[in-house]
């Protein structure tokens, strides 16, 4: 066999290799490394044998994998430059629903079902049964996502005129898929706040619950004359 043939056989060879890799990476990062590079090698190969679908193929893949790819590094890198913790979240700023509530609604109730994960995105939020405040750059509703009941064990109430983002169920996990670090975020939260509540006084843990949730935004209730 000539050397010209083995080098164009290797080429195919090896981009038949990594497009199979890219079904066994765990992370989208890596995933979208190996599919731009088995692109690559596919352009040559196709290229040097004249196989003219196969290179309208790949060269139809490649700008949208490196457009993905810079998505991610994209996202990394504002995690990378963020401080205390809260830029972690700001990749639920960028793919989730912005909506903003006015003081005193009930974002959701206890007993609703669990299919929201909310950033507080401005102003504060009280978890009622908690007794405690979220503050701007905060999640909330994150501790249900983890439970059997899926259904919410406390109530949050706008405390002032508020701005949040939030995810459905779908793009929680897609989001914890395709970018580990904020994965380790919310498990730090979630371990972090049951770290807290575990130490909190007995009285103080009567009616406690989650954070989180989601269920039709409702008005307050006023009080009665």
């Amino acid at each position: 066999m000539e050397p010209y043939t083995v080098f164009i056989e290797s080429l195919g060879w090896i981009a038949s290799g990594l497009t199979i890799a890219t079904y066994a990476m765990n992370t989208m990062l890596l995933l979208r490394v190996l599919a731009i590079v088995s692109s690559l090698f596919f352009l040559a190969y196709g290229g040097l044998l004249g196989l003219w679908p196969l290179v309208a193929m790949e060269a139809t893949l490649l700008p949208i994998n490196l457009y993905r790819l810079w998505q991610l590094l994209s996202l990394r890198r504002k995690v990378a430059r963020g401080s205390g913790g809260t830029m972690e979240f700001d990749i639920i700023r960028r793919y989730g629903t912005r909506r903003r509530v006015a003081a005193g609604t009930v974002l959701f109730r206890k007993g609703d079902a669990v299919d929201r994960i909310y950033l507080l995105s401005r102003g504060r939020v009280r978890i009622e049964e908690m007794g405690i405040e979220i503050k701007a750059g905060e999640i909330f509703g994150e501790i249900a996502f983890f439970t059997e009941a899926a259904t919410r064990t406390a109530t949050a109430r706008a405390l002032d005129d508020i701005e949040i983002h939030d995810l459905d169920e779908a793009q929680f996990l897609r989001l914890q898929f395709e970018d580990p670090g904020f994965g380790l975020a919310v498990m730090r939260t979630v371990t972090r706040r049951l770290m807290e509540l575990g130490a909190a006084p007995a009285p103080a843990l009567a009616g406690r619950g989650d954070a989180g949730g989601d269920a039709p935004v409702v008005p307050a209730t006023p009080p009665a004359p």
